[in-house]
């Protein structure tokens, strides 16, 4: 979670210091309300605090060595991922308070703030940075939490922007990237892949509830520690714009010119994307599972399309392990088309390959849906409709073409092969 400034005082060189509070909402909450994932030794004796160190992190802590030593390898490995993606080393140790129970920790041991947090079943990360003029000169964040997996990552993440670059954000990047922290496994911006990976209560709550909008999220003004489910909105969105590569490209400087404090926005950064990322990020949310991958679901919004005749066939290579893909055709409501397939694809490494007809269970068969603009200039699908092999079908709207290899949308990565398909008139 992260407050405001509280405080501030110009000192004799000139240079401005500030006391910056981010404490956990989702994990916070979540944890307290014995949602989130526990790491339990209920069997294990007290253990009095004691400080353990690596190369990036000292942490205070009342955890035995073998998990003080689990969670410094965790915290590191994250660290890495971090660093790389924003580009920026860590300037300096991080120091954590990681509490399993606090009645191994003597009185006065904890900064108030943070027993009150930790207390809560949650974390806060206390930072002081000072200024010449626009320039960070020193920084020192100390992070504070519960000895849940994911709380101490989370807080990790606030301590390194709060030391790297004198702040972390607004609230809906501060929090969606700290959530991204504690749930990143890859660099994103080093050419891997980066699936949908996160505690099982967010995939059931965003599955079950109506989306969030983009609006709300970014411009509502909200407040970091309101509540778990914002949590979830604003993690969501960090995901999408940080490994759909769409907007990838975008979401990284924007985060480096918010984090920089220099006039960055998403608005300013977004604004001619507008629908296209609308569209997108509603899609992957009724799509949203484990495992879901935005680079493979991507929407192809640059290539052309055009109505077919029934002299030259309109082709397109359709892969099996990617979502709706640009056939390059425009079809008319009503109207009947022809289409005819060859090659083979497989829906997982076990399976035998199968034409565009698929399996008798309905995998791997070629199918179809119509993008089109409704009534209020917005993006919209029709139904989606089997095609299989070779036929013809009619066109349930007026608009493009969009083709695709059947199979559950978070399972697309272990597909291989393609189908060509051919479209006339």
């Amino acid at each position: 979670m992260n407050l405001n400034a509280n405080f501030n005082k110009t000192l004799l060189s000139a240079a401005l210091i500030f006391v910056l509070l981010f404490t956990t909402g989702p994990v916070s909450t979540l944890h307290a309300q014995g949602k989130g994932s526990r790491n339990n030794n209920s069997d294990s004796q007290a253990t009095l605090p004691a400080d353990y160190r690596s190369k990036n992190f000292l942490i205070h802590t009342d955890l035995s060595p073998a998990e003080a030593k689990d969670l410094l390898e965790r915290l590191e490995k994250m660290l890495v991922i971090i660093s790389t993606y924003w580009g920026s080393p860590n300037r300096s140790v991080i120091e954590c308070y990681v509490v399993k129970d606090l009645a191994n920790w003597p009185p006065g041991s904890i900064h108030p703030n943070g027993m009150q947090s930790v207390a809560g079943g949650g974390g806060v990360t206390i930072g002081r940075t000072s200024y010449r003029g626009n320039q960070l000169v020193a920084a020192k964040a100390i992070v504070y939490a519960t000895a849940d997996r994911g709380t101490p990552q989370h807080e990790a993440v606030h301590a390194y922007c709060t030391q790297n670059f004198g702040r972390t954000g607004p609230v809906w990047y501060s929090e969606g990237m700290a959530e991204m922290g504690n749930n990143w496994k890859v660099v994103p911006q080093k050419g891997q892949p980066l699936a949908v990976n996160c505690e099982p209560y967010v995939v059931e709550y965003i599955k079950r509830s109506d989306p969030k909008s983009l609006n709300e999220i970014v411009n509502s003004g909200e407040m970091s520690g309101d509540s778990w489910q914002n949590y979830c909105w604003r993690w969501a969105l960090c995901h999408l714009l940080a490994t759909n590569p769409n907007y990838a490209d975008r979401f990284r400087p924007l985060g480096l010119g918010m984090l920089m404090n220099k006039p960055a926005s998403f608005n300013q950064t977004y604004g001619s994307m507008a629908r296209e990322i609308s569209f997108e990020y509603l899609f992957f949310l009724e799509h949203f599972d484990q495992g879901y991958r935005c680079d493979l679901c991507q929407w192809d919004w640059k290539t052309k399309s055009r109505k077919p005749n029934s002299v030259r066939p309109l082709i397109s290579k359709i892969e099996a392990n990617q979502g709706w893909q640009a056939s390059r055709v425009l079809v008319e409501e009503g109207k009947e088309y022809q289409f005819a397939t060859t090659g083979e694809w497989k829906t997982d490494k076990e399976t035998e390959p199968v034409s565009a007809k698929g399996a008798e269970n309905g995998q791997g068969t070629l199918v179809g849906v119509v993008l089109f603009e409704n009534e209020a200039d917005e993006y919209a699908l029709s139904e989606a409709f089997e095609l299989g092999e070779t036929g013809r079908f009619k066109a349930p709207a007026s608009g493009t073409l969009y083709l695709r290899c059947k199979d559950a949308w978070h399972e697309l990565a272990d597909n291989s092969g393609k189908v060509t398909v051919k479209i006339t008139e």
